[in-house]
């Protein structure tokens, strides 16, 4: 059950109890066989000397064999092995502890993996083994009705009937949880064999376990539990049950009440029957630790207010920072550009529309089957017919994740508007004739029944309630993020997690006034520029956000680079996804071609409009490789591209030092992606996992600690990121204090962008950076421009040099930013006072 949280008054800050830690910066390492907890140990000294305060781990219970990632739990019982197991966790905590230094962690609430062997996962084995009545029955959301009583399970390569022709079933002995169980094997799939059915002839023994083994090309339109997305094999838990969360968090739990975690990062609480009731059960079992939720939040949308959380996992502020560093004249000339390329004007919306169409038509299509079932069950005398296109309908037109609507509870206005605001633009997308289903779907989603229901019907609502909005989520990640985003070639850089690339460009103003609604109501939020899930860094973004600045020259680099490319364009390569390379190699260059081959892989299966995952099209994809190959390799193609990223490095440098250091003062708690702390150039997954090397990062910021002026722009960046990082841990009550503060501080021109942040006492630190650099130098560069600086003598610990205002209180920003395009300035003696 969702509550507000103990001890804060609507619209007041959320904030972690007190006496519950809360971080001043963390490092995100992402935890697997090639980097272990014992890594993660090994550089425990180095996080504490770049100056965060928690190593903040990506998920340690353990996975499915050879995970590089941990979101595929197969077990809460045991940390993950490969990764060192308990000696190799309690090693690390053991650095850690002697660094100073606390540990968050990331916890996937949502689902489990079914593992191959699936005995790998005895809650899923015991399921199949037993069915619904299984102890673990309760573990899974599992229509039982859809498949006569069976869990569907589909894994086999072809019809059943043919497999069992061709002899690829067997059943054997010893096998199981513990070795001692007559199982049936399919290749490397092993399943359960239901007691007493052993001796059966084996047509027979298949047909009477209580899983029905089909073709898995059958699993996208019937199966018949819930999953995470797409993903078949990511079976969701229902972690609302009371049992299934004391035993899924028990381990976790325990390691808290050590002292050995601080804190959590929450998986996708959007696939959760009630987010605000978990988050509720988690407070209450950690005493309202710093705990910060992974949501997207959608335009102005904000997070629930009764939620017990610290906040988001910043992908709200990663937007905006982004933002304010794009030239917003550019929308026009970068708006013809991609009508000429691919031959017609593209609308940002109606990409999205079409997308999350194919998404529910296709994508989703076995979770609208189940809530088609329970429209059946409750009004099963209106027309099923139209209330599929109409909950379709009402499915594309929603513009955020979800709402938040709880069977029982009391209406919550904020999130019925939500729902009505859906229904108003998914009724002007249908025929009149479906007007009436779609206004049907919306009462009973938000809860609202037509008729008297019998208690059948009554549980068929209250559970197409929870079941319309946890499928709204997969909707707009697949339709969007996964798809359109790979569609539409404006911007790319745009095209990112939470971000909106129909908008171009951000008012200075307008993240001033974020920043200090923030700090107003989720001070402690965590705040991030790079995560495993970003599409792509960063400074890959920072790169792109400079053709924005050059939106003329930009199109004859486009033109020029076309014409070059020409003789290794196939006839099917279409233009969006050239143009989508062509952003991506400028953004990552250099790039090998392997990378850059495994990227284009990804997004053209992604965009879902020439190939596909589950049915590639060799041809269009050998077109893709031979256009990459050349890209990578062919000297006049790899001089075209270079000679873009060297015109616009310094432009590049100054939005990639510029956009860092935004994060790190701006109010809430940043996080440090691995490795980020120098110029990150990686892409989407599993790019951005590659190996960090810590071994030259200790390097350079031992030799910067030493007094040696940095060397490049990875020295620049890791002296800004790790000065930040230290004032903030050294003086927590200027960031994330009860009472810290926030100004903006007034420059007299536009190109530079300053934020002040302090206590009661006055403003203590100010930032400066430098945006639209290239805009700049075309004006003939700072000039006389000034900036508003509080009386006092300041200390700018990236450079050392010292400044105080004039008798008017400014101070020429050609003095403060002479050596960098940033500054980090200290009120003069503040330092020595800590």
């Amino acid at each position: 059950m969702s509550q507000v949280q103990a001890g804060v008054p609507q619209g007041a800050a959320h904030r972690p109890a007190a006496g519950r830690v809360v971080p001043t910066g963390t490092y995100r390492l992402q935890v697997q066989p090639a980097f272990t907890f014992g890594d993660a140990a090994a550089q425990a000294d180095y996080l504490a000397a770049l100056g965060v305060s928690h190593a903040y781990l990506s998920p340690i219970l353990a996975p499915a064999p050879g995970s590089t990632h941990g979101y595929d739990v197969v077990s809460h019982e045991f940390l993950n092995e490969e990764a060192g197991g308990a000696e190799g966790f309690d090693l690390l905590t053991a650095a850690l502890r002697q660094a100073g230094l606390g540990m968050v962690v990331d916890v996937v609430p949502n689902h489990m993996t079914t593992p191959t062997p699936a005995s790998l996962n005895h809650p899923w084995w015991f399921l199949l083994r037993d069915g619904r009545d299984s102890d673990h029955a309760h573990w899974f959301d599992v229509d039982w009705e859809a498949e006569d009583g069976r869990v569907l399970v589909p894994v086999l390569g072809q019809p059943l009937e043919q497999v069992l022709a061709a002899e690829e079933l067997s059943v054997e002995p010893g096998g199981g949880p513990h070795g001692d169980e007559t199982v049936l094997r399919y290749f490397d799939h092993v399943f359960p064999v239901r007691s007493g059915t052993e001796s059966l002839g084996l047509a027979d023994l298949v047909a009477a376990q209580h899983y029905r083994l089909c073709d898995w090309r059958q699993g996208g339109s019937r199966l018949n539990y819930r999953r995470f997305f797409d993903v078949t094999t990511l079976a969701a838990v229902r972690v609302e049950d009371p049992d299934v969360f004391h035993h899924t968090h028990r381990l976790l739990l325990e390691e808290f009440g050590a002292g050995t975690i601080d804190g959590f990062r929450i998986d996708h609480p959007d696939g959760l029957a009630d987010p605000g009731g978990y988050l509720a059960r988690l407070a209450e079992a950690t005493g309202d630790a710093w705990v910060v939720a992974e949501k997207i939040l959608e335009g102005h949308e904000q997070l629930p207010d009764d939620w017990r959380c610290a906040g988001t996992t910043g992908y709200d502020t990663l937007l905006r920072v982004q933002q304010v560093f794009v030239g917003p004249d550019a929308e026009a000339p970068l708006s013809d550009l991609l009508a000429e390329l691919v031959g017609a004007p593209q609308e940002l919306d109606e990409l999205v529309r079409a997308a999350k169409e194919q998404v529910v038509a296709q994508v989703q299509e076995a979770e609208v089957n189940r809530l088609m079932r329970l429209l059946a069950r409750i009004v099963p005398d209106e027309d099923q017919a139209a209330l599929r296109r109409g909950l379709g309908a009402l499915l594309v037109a929603m513009d955020r994740y979800r709402a938040y609507l709880v069977p029982g509870q009391p209406d919550d206005h904020e999130q019925l508007q939500v729902l009505a605001h859906a229904e108003a633009r998914a009724a002007a997308q249908v025929a009149d004739a479906d007007q009436d289903a779609v206004g049907v779907v919306a009462l009973l989603a938000e809860g609202t029944p037509l008729d008297e229901l019998d208690e059948s019907a009554e549980a068929a609502h209250r559970e197409f309630m929870v079941r319309f909005q946890q499928t709204c989520g997969p909707v707009m990640a697949k339709g969007i993020e996964d798809t359109a985003f790979y569609r539409y070639a404006r911007l790319t850089g745009l095209n990112e997690v939470g971000g909106d690339p129909g908008q171009v460009g951000l008012d200075p103003a307008e993240l001033h006034a974020f920043a200090s609604r923030q700090l107003a109501t989720w001070p402690t939020t965590m705040t991030t520029l790079s995560t495993h899930d970003t599409k792509r860094s960063e400074d890959v973004r920072a790169r792109l956000s400079v053709v924005a600045e050059l939106p003329v020259e930009w199109a004859a680099w486009v033109r020029r680079t076309r014409d070059l490319a020409a003789p290794h364009r196939g006839d099917r390569l279409d233009a969006a996804t050239e143009y989508l390379l062509l952003q991506t190699a400028v953004g990552a260059w250099p790039v090998d071609n392997d990378r850059l081959q495994g990227y284009a892989t990804k997004a053209v299966r992604e965009a879902k409009q020439h190939t596909t995952w589950t049915d590639p099209d060799a041809d269009y994809e050998a077109d893709v490789e031979r256009f990459v190959r050349a890209l990578t390799t062919e000297p006049a193609l790899v001089e075209q591209v270079a000679g873009w990223v060297a015109r616009t490095a310094p432009a590049a440098r100054e939005t990639l030092l510029g956009q860092k250091l935004l994060q790190l003062v701006l109010p809430g708690v940043p996080d440090v992606y691995q490795g980020t702390e120098l110029v990150d150039l990686s892409l989407v997954d599993p790019d951005n996992r590659r190996p960090v090397d810590y071994s030259t990062r200790r390097q350079r910021l031992a030799r910067l600690d030493a007094g040696g002026a940095a060397a490049d722009l990875d020295d620049e960046k890791l002296l800004v990121t790790s000065r930040a990082l230290r004032l903030r841990r050294d003086h927590p009550e200027w960031f994330t204090g009860e009472h810290a503060t926030y100004a903006a501080v007034p420059a007299s021109s536009a190109h530079a962008l300053a934020l002040g942040r302090g206590d009661a006492s006055g403003l203590q630190v100010v930032a400066v950076v430098t945006r639209l650099g290239e805009r700049l130098r075309a004006d003939g560069g700072w000039a006389a421009a000034t900036l508003d600086l509080p009386e006092g003598r300041w200390l700018d610990l990236l450079t050392g040099r010292e400044t105080t205002p004039g008798a008017e209180g400014v101070v020429a920003l050609t003095d403060v930013l002479e050596t960098l395009p940033v500054a980090l300035l200290v009120r003069h003696g503040s330092l020595e006072r800590s």
